[in-house]
């Protein structure tokens, strides 16, 4: 048996979307979106495509911003992705299901294989799922169902898939998330605390646990890029972002952290799991 977090692999690519003009021209406020400082919103993208690129060492990946999908910049919703295997997911707002489409050919593209939802009762947000490195925790929530569930199952079965009740408006990735290969850091909040809860008593796999003062510190990435020799890092948010909990965060000492800030998309709902898709393997060319 490993260790947990083995599963967590070393990365090459990642995948974003760039952020579209229509988030900051009020046509997304009449999607029922906040208008943004589409200038700032931007910005912040730009930099985070710049740290995965220049201080992770990843291949990045953009595809381009597409108006009609203000919600598009947040591609980890559309795809779960474990391996050479990427679930197309089937969010729960049928208005953001069309953003599946450029992630699916752009995964193709990297040789990924393509496993589809066929079953049109289900639904599955990509940042409903947080993958351990020994196993998947599928939140329950507003956005993902049982069969959204069962499907993350059917499609990784090397691995245990558990189910987590998340209460609220809450993806589960925006309540905890894994700050190592064996912590699992999460917010203070009672929602986040039942949900970190519920998963320690049902995974068979020791974690340690930290706990943050903000509930979306924990939407963090821990990552082993593909450098030779480069440790782990822990993408966090940073850069203004949560000050309460940047203290807490140096407790993570076997990891580089590395932060960004995603304070305006945040009020879109975007957060760190959502803003870029990463493989955690190199794909077939």
């Amino acid at each position: 048996m490993g260790t947990p977090g083995e599963g967590l692999g070393r990365c090459s690519h990642a995948l974003i979307r760039g952020v579209p003009e229509s988030l900051g021209s009020g046509e997304g406020s009449g999607a029922g979106l906040p208008a943004l400082d589409l200038a700032k919103a931007q910005r912040e993208h730009g930099v985070l495509g710049g740290k995965l690129r220049q201080r992770l060492g990843l291949q990045l990946l953009e595809l381009p911003p597409e108006e009609s999908l203000p919600l598009g910049p947040l591609l980890g919703d559309t795809a779960v992705i474990q391996g050479d295997t990427a679930l197309i997911t089937r969010p729960w707002s049928p208005a953001r299901r069309p953003e599946v489409d450029g992630v699916r050919k752009a995964l193709q593209d990297l040789g990924l294989r393509i496993v589809e939802m066929g079953d049109e009762s289900a639904t599955l947000d990509g940042t409903d799922v947080l993958f351990t490195g020994r196993e998947f925790f599928v939140g329950l929530s507003k956005w993902t169902n049982h069969r959204g569930a069962e499907i993350v199952a059917d499609t990784f079965r090397d691995f245990a898939v558990s189910t987590v009740p998340v209460s609220g408006s809450s993806h589960l990735r925006s309540l905890c998330g894994m700050g190592g290969p064996r912590t699992v850091v999460a917010g203070s909040s009672d929602a986040a605390q039942k949900a970190v809860r519920a998963m320690a008593v049902l995974t068979d796999h020791p974690y340690a646990s930290l706990t943050l003062p903000d509930d979306t510190a924990a939407d963090c990435l821990f990552l082993r890029p593909g450098l030779p020799g480069a440790s782990p890092f822990l993408l966090h948010r940073g850069g203004g972002d949560l000050p309460n909990s940047q203290e807490a965060l140096q407790k993570l000492t076997d990891v580089t952290l590395v932060p960004v800030s995603c304070s305006e998309l945040e009020k879109v709902g975007a957060g760190l799991s959502s803003l870029c898709l990463v493989l955690s393997t190199r794909p077939h060319s």
